[in-house]
């Protein structure tokens, strides 16, 4: 077992650490400062902390609100099977990033997506539900809120679409 993490590179680890801690710290201070975002309140920030607004039409605030589903609050009316598959799919990514995984592309976008996810998860047992805090409104649409390990979720999805596309790219014109 000691081989498997002597393979590995320490940056990976450090970077889903990084996330983790930023992620629990960050709703950690919401859930303690900021009251719950009233939705009825339309005026900027919003019950929360103004960032910025009209910044080339967009707003940003950092405001408290809770989910209790996965993204947008879908799937809410099933938190318990929501939080298996949330921990299956942790555990099956750490299996596939130590047993697996030999692209060492893969390995920046995973750790970002297995502690965003598992930022999520122990919401569920601190908290009762995700805790949320980033607030948008792009041009007039209000982006549904969200915190550190929804981003880091999404960017390390999007990672790897970029990797194993520019990977599929780079095999198909060797072919020729």
């Amino acid at each position: 077992m000691i081989s498997i993490f002597k393979r590995r590179s320490i940056i990976p680890l450090v970077v889903g650490l990084v996330i983790f801690l930023a992620d629990m710290i960050s709703k950690y201070l919401t859930h303690l400062y900021l009251p719950l975002m009233l939705r009825n309140w339309l005026l900027y920030p919003y019950g929360g902390i103004g960032v910025f607004k009209n910044f080339l039409g967009i707003e940003f605030s950092i405001s408290h609100q809770i989910n209790y589903g996965a993204a947008w609050g879908i799937f809410a009316d099933y938190q318990v099977p929501l939080l298996y598959l949330r921990i299956a799919l942790i555990l099956g990514l750490v299996a596939y990033v130590l047993l697996f995984n030999k692209n060492s592309g893969y390995s920046i976008p995973l750790a970002m997506i297995i502690a965003g996810a598992s930022g999520n998860v122990v919401d569920y047992f601190l908290y009762g539900h995700v805790v949320d805090m980033l607030h948008f409104v792009l041009w007039g649409y209000d982006f549904p809120v969200f915190n550190i390990a929804d981003s880091a979720i999404f960017l390390g999805i999007a990672w790897l679409l970029v990797v194993s596309n520019l990977e599929k790219s780079s095999t198909s014109t060797q072919a020729y």
